[in-house]
């Protein structure tokens, strides 16, 4: 017999939230594939070692010692030093743990029970897990799970609201996204008034709580400024959204392409919520519906903002969904106690310990296939070539590749371009584009620049034009990089 102690730990309820969590954990553990993680990595480790933040790019011939805003400079720091206390696995591990705790806030929020809100939490990781990986914005979806949970408790416990300033100032120095915690204050306070003019809420109680909100945005707003860029910080987050650029060429700026079948969890997502908020008898109040539908939008807009609709449309599905079961059932539909059988602790343990078992496994195989990952999305062997052969520079490079370059050959050489979308500028970007696929006059970034030497994808347009120039020759070619050089 077991201890009754360990029984209840092994009680079907918490036996079901902890299999929840490992699957969220190892569905969160991925590769590094994000083409940012690079220069992010050498950033961490530039400030680490230098002990300042830099304020001009040092990475670029093209914008080499003009001003750059390094924004997410903490988060930087740890990325470098988790890779250099843990390597591959570390980060992996690090991050699969913050995305995981990420999504089980989503679950707690969840109105339904427990087999309906661990079944909308799981589908809103599905839809948002493009997104995921070994990068700064994971740590701001945890933030903005965070205070999602502080704003929606602050009904009942106003003192929660203070948080939300120490938590702004670490989200400002960790990523440029911090303006989505002063959103959603924003939002919640614009819902609470909603709230009060629909009567959902009377004045004299939701009165004293929004103006203590209201105190605390503005408190938060200050906090902006506490960083090393300062007050540019407050400016930042409107120049990445106005750019038409970053709209035009980066994937995770357009909007969700329906076509592919990545993208059919949050369109799924966002039918069945407009399905549920006709049908179910549980009606949302002005706030929710204020926040789903800013957020519906938003993700609409941009993939880049699917996994904060899911924080905000999880929930509410949830609700409605375990509203029209009950109405159309007639039964809860959470996990209530059944009658004990003989065993039944000793099938939820096997239950847990094969979940536990499945975790570790699937973490244990991200980490041992890091390197065929990398080498699948990044030039490995054709970097290998040009640190070993070290053709002239200037080198120009694929967009997608410049991080990696960053963190593979800097300072020996430096890029024509990178992640850094923000740096170079929506002229700048037209211009690599321009050059890329032969339009308008694409010979005279080759010679402004003075490029000797050239590392795209083998179908790259500029690199077929440069096979038949007389003065460019081949030196390097696999299934996923070519070098070509200028003869002198």
């Amino acid at each position: 017999m077991m201890p009754a102690s360990v029984t209840s730990w092994l009680d079907t309820r918490r036996v079901f939230v902890g299999i929840v969590a490992l699957g969220l954990f190892a569905m969160a553990a991925r590769p590094m594939t994000d083409p940012d993680a690079w220069w992010h990595l050498r950033t961490g480790q530039v400030i680490t070692a230098s002990h300042r933040v830099p304020h001009t790019d040092p990475y670029s011939y093209t914008r080499y010692g003009q001003a750059w805003v390094a924004h997410e400079w903490l988060s930087d720091v740890l990325i470098y030093n988790l890779y250099r206390w843990g390597g591959w696995a570390g980060l992996i591990v690090a991050f699969g743990l913050i995305t995981a705790v990420t999504m089980l806030l989503v679950f707690g929020r969840c109105a339904g029970g427990p087999y309906i809100a661990g079944a909308m939490t799981v589908w809103a990781g599905i839809a948002s897990v493009p997104s995921w990986g070994v990068r700064p914005l994971m740590l701001s979806l945890l933030l903005a799970s965070i205070f999602l949970v502080i704003l929606e408790r602050s009904d009942a416990h106003p003192s929660w609201l203070w948080w939300m300033p120490p938590l702004t100032l670490l989200w400002v120095n960790l990523h440029g996204e911090y303006a989505l915690g002063i959103a959603l204050m924003g939002l919640f306070l614009a819902g609470g008034a909603l709230d009060v003019a629909f009567g959902t809420e009377a004045w004299a109680q939701a009165g004293p709580r929004l103006r203590k909100l209201a105190i605390v945005m503005t408190i938060c707003v200050g906090m902006v400024s506490l960083n090393p860029n300062g007050v540019k910080m407050y400016f930042y987050p409107f120049q990445t959204l106005r750019s038409p650029a970053m709209q035009k060429y980066i994937a995770e700026w357009a909007s969700p392409n329906f076509h592919q079948a990545r993208s059919l969890p949050v369109l799924l997502m966002v039918l069945a919520t407009m399905v549920g908020l006709g049908l179910a008898p549980r009606r949302v109040r002005p706030r929710e519906m204020l926040l789903l539908l800013v957020m519906t939008a938003a993700a609409l807009r941009s993939v880049r903002h699917v996994p904060v609709y899911v924080l905000v449309a999880a929930p509410i599905l949830s609700g409605l969904a375990q509203a029209l079961l009950e109405d159309r059932c007639g039964a809860q539909t959470g996990l209530a106690r059944r009658h004990a059988f003989r065993g039944k602790a000793l099938v939820n343990a096997g239950l847990l310990a094969a979940a536990v078992i499945f975790a570790g496994v699937r973490v244990s195989y991200v980490v041992r296939h890091q390197s065929e990952v990398e080498a699948e999305h990044f030039p490995a062997a054709a970097v290998a070539f040009l640190a070993v052969q070290r053709p002239p520079q200037p080198l120009l490079n694929h967009y997608n590749w410049g991080g990696y370059l960053i963190w593979k050959l800097y300072p020996e050489y430096r890029v024509y371009i990178d992640g850094r979308a923000d740096l170079y500028g929506d002229a700048f970007m037209d211009q690599f584009a321009a050059t890329y696929f032969l339009t308008d006059h694409w010979r005279q970034e080759l010679q402004r620049w003075q490029v000797r030497s050239v590392v795209l994808p083998p179908e790259a347009p500029l690199v077929t034009a440069l096979r038949a120039e007389p003065t460019w020759k081949q030196i390097y070619q696999d299934s996923q990089a070519v070098v070509l050089v200028r003869a002198p």
